[in-house]
């Protein structure tokens, strides 16, 4: 089932027929159960075991198989490995609370009916579009240069299979974190575009954490988040959000060999180089980071207004479980 940004959350069976009287259960609980701030808490608390859990699994059990692999920062297999882990750990965790809530997982934006389908395969037409205009105004300006190959036919196949499946896993785990069940339990409370905007600015600012970042690299990540969160509210679910996430990542740092979000990694295509003012190529940043990464932005929210009208649903209408 998918996502409803629009109409109010299913009405599901509460174990709680009748408002509690009790101050402190008022806290805690409402008609329709655990209210959404602590539904929340609860959710990045089984977020954070099973990421640790999972982590010291991978390192103690699976990872010891695997003495040649190559785990540096920088490396495709490290950033396949970590997404992994996000993943599991921030899907698994609301499936947890599903049961908790008797609510259908697909509700929190990643139903499996839709799971790689025709939302997905236009997301990553999308994400290719937007890096590929991007880059290309870029060096339009005179700020990009492909460079020289750095791999060659088999090896370059391979290393891209690699990362197209560990920004795959980006996709889900970080749209899903960011615009999925906390998206979808804090609407309940504080509606849809508050909620969305206060996460896009968390979306934003963990990014500075990144080596490479800047102010103005957190910040269109922060737009980028909103423009995701458009095609959450249009779409009804994120897998168009999923696919453009997925391959805007491998467009930037697989194809155009260039920064992603600060970071430039190990096994891309070519030997590219920005050059020029911060402003036209990111800097550090990479192109998230230029000027036209908000212009491109603004075209492809466009494209979405156009392509996915605003469906119009009944305000009262209930979504189904």
């Amino acid at each position: 089932m998918d996502f409803d940004p629009i109409a109010p959350p299913s009405s599901s069976p509460s174990p709680s027929a009748s408002p509690p009287k009790d101050f402190l259960a008022r806290l805690f609980v409402n008609e329709s159960g655990l209210r959404p701030v602590w539904s929340v808490i609860l959710y990045l608390g089984l977020w954070y075991a099973a990421r640790w859990t999972l982590t010291i699994i991978a390192v103690s059990v699976v990872l010891p198989f695997f003495p040649k692999l190559d785990l540096t920062f920088l490396s495709p297999a490290n950033v396949l490995i970590q997404e992994s882990l996000a993943f599991a750990a921030c899907y698994g965790a609301a499936l947890l609370i599903a049961r908790l809530e008797q609510r259908n997982a697909g509700l929190y934006g990643l139903p499996l009916p839709s799971a790689f389908g025709k939302l997905f395969w236009q997301g990553i037409l999308l994400g290719f579009f937007e890096i590929s205009l991007l880059v290309g105004l870029i060096a339009g300006f005179g700020g990009y240069s492909f460079g020289v190959l750095a791999l060659r036919g088999a090896s370059a196949l391979s290393w891209g299979g690699v990362w197209a499946i560990s920004f795959l896993l980006v996709g889900l785990s970080e749209e899903f974190l960011f615009r999925g069940y906390i998206q979808y339990t804090l609407s309940r409370s504080m509606s849809f575009w508050p909620t969305a905007i206060s996460l896009s600015i968390v979306f934003g600012a963990i990014h500075l954490w990144n080596p490479g970042e800047g102010i103005v690299g957190a910040a269109s990540v922060a737009v980028t988040g909103l423009v995701f969160a458009f095609a959450l509210r249009r779409t009804g679910n994120l897998w168009l959000a999923v696919g453009w996430h997925a391959s805007f990542d491998f467009g930037e740092t697989f194809l155009f060999s260039v920064p992603n979000s600060g970071v430039l990694y190990d096994k891309h295509l070519s030997n590219a180089v920005l050059h020029g003012p911060d402003w036209l190529t990111g800097g550090t940043v990479g192109p998230e980071g230029s000027v036209f990464s908000f212009v491109t932005m603004g075209v492809c929210a466009l494209l979405i207004h156009f392509f996915f009208p605003a469906r119009r649903e009944s305000a009262t209408k209930l979504q189904s479980s």
